[in-house]
């Protein structure tokens, strides 16, 4: 499946307190959402260009990327998933997770200790 496919890159990249929501029924949209946030702009542009990567050699196509000029929230849209790149107060500050998780369609991924 393509969300945890580009998860799994966000979580290899070092992308911090990753959120996955599921749209199905919410939104027609897409069918996923992924929130994620990088320690810098630099950060969280490197996210964006490999997730943007990872997706067009999964789906044959490319993804629509916005916001990688400031890379302060960068979006790729894959037609399936959107996922949202931020810097860590920025999120705050837009606090997506507050609209669309509910108890029964989003986690978020659980990283252990180093």
């Amino acid at each position: 499946m393509l969300a945890e496919a580009l998860s799994k890159v966000l979580e290899d990249d070092k992308a911090e307190d990753l959120a996955f929501i599921e749209l199905q029924g919410k939104s027609s949209l897409a069918d996923f959402m992924i929130i994620a946030s990088g320690r810098s702009g630099r950060h969280v542009a490197a996210l964006a260009e490999h997730v943007a990567q990872e997706a067009k050699r999964l789906t044959g196509r490319p993804a629509s990327v916005e916001g990688m000029a400031n890379a302060d929230w960068v979006l790729i849209d894959t037609g399936d998933v959107i996922v949202h790149l931020f810097r860590p107060e920025v999120r705050e500050f837009y606090n997506l997770e507050k609209i669309w998780m509910s108890d029964t369609s989003a986690h978020r991924a659980q990283r252990a200790s180093s």
